[in-house]
């Protein structure tokens, strides 16, 4: 009996099994690696990042160039890997790479937000109007630098939380940074009252400025009485100070200005008003 053929196509059944079963052996081959690949790529990358990070941190790169180095090699590293990983497949790569470059072109066209930002990180880095530990203020938040990414700037503020904002909207707007030198002027008004003595008051300001160790003796500090207000004569108290002192030097010299003027006998006022009764028959 003659063994059994396809109808239409002139090839047995056997023929037929044969190839199913060499062409899923072929897929299940191809797939392995294709996953092998991608497993083993993802670790190298990770290394390669790594031993990069660890490379520039030892040359004392700046942080900031550090981590955006690092994670633009890894998005870059990472493409490759799938790139091999789908040639393990059979597909050509080459036509992959066309198809990736205008899949890429209309996504970079969707997502001009996101390249905006990107744009945004290489200028922080090429300009550096902040770096990783400065204290600034940018798009509405402040708060210390954490990270510099690929598309944002992690900050952490004062009470310890973590914001990240896309790097597009700090560029486009005012930065203010606060750790960019190394000194600031702590400024201070204190209100007192028309009764008391003018010279009085400011020889009480110099004690508690020259006693304060933080305080700088270059630039000189500045005592002048700024305004006569409606309620008070007012002192600007000008002191200039390490950055790092500036908190603990306002906090300080604000609880030994009130405890000093208590004991002097130096009035602090709080606004009032002086209500006349006329009686009329």
């Amino acid at each position: 009996m003659d063994e059994a053929t396809v109808p239409n196509l002139g090839i047995t059944w056997d023929e037929v099994v044969t190839f199913v079963k060499t062409s899923a052996l072929d897929f299940v081959i191809a797939l392995a690696t294709a996953v092998i690949i991608f497993y083993v790529g993802r670790i190298v990358v990770r290394l390669v990042t790594k031993g990069l990070r660890r490379i520039m941190e030892a040359q004392e790169f700046d942080m900031t160039l550090v981590s955006f180095v690092s994670n633009l090699v890894n998005m870059i590293l990472m493409v490759v890997v799938v790139i091999a990983a789908v040639g393990a497949l059979g597909v050509q790569t080459t036509s992959f790479i066309a198809i990736l470059g205008a899949a890429g072109l209309a996504v970079g066209l969707a997502l001009q937000g996101s390249l905006s930002n990107f744009a945004s990180g290489v200028l922080i880095i090429i300009f550096r109007p902040y770096k990783v530990g400065d204290w600034i203020e940018g798009a509405g938040i402040s708060g210390a630098v954490v990270d510099v990414q690929i598309l944002t700037t992690i900050l952490k503020t004062g009470d310890n939380k973590q914001i990240i904002v896309p790097n597009s909207q700090i560029m486009d707007g005012i930065i203010t940074n606060y750790s960019a030198n190394d000194t600031r002027r702590v400024d201070m008004v204190v209100g007192v009252s028309y009764a008391d003595d003018v010279d009085k008051v400011r020889a009480a300001l110099e004690d508690l400025i020259t006693a304060e160790e933080r305080i700088l003796d270059d630039p000189a500090p500045t005592i002048a009485v700024s305004e006569l207000a409606d309620s008070s004569v007012n002192f600007v108290v000008r002191p200039w100070v390490k950055t790092a002192d500036y908190w603990g030097v306002k906090f300080d010299l604000t609880e030994a200005i009130k405890k000093r003027f208590d004991q002097d006998g130096i009035s602090i006022p709080f606004p009032q008003r002086d209500v006349h009764l006329y009686k009329h028959d």
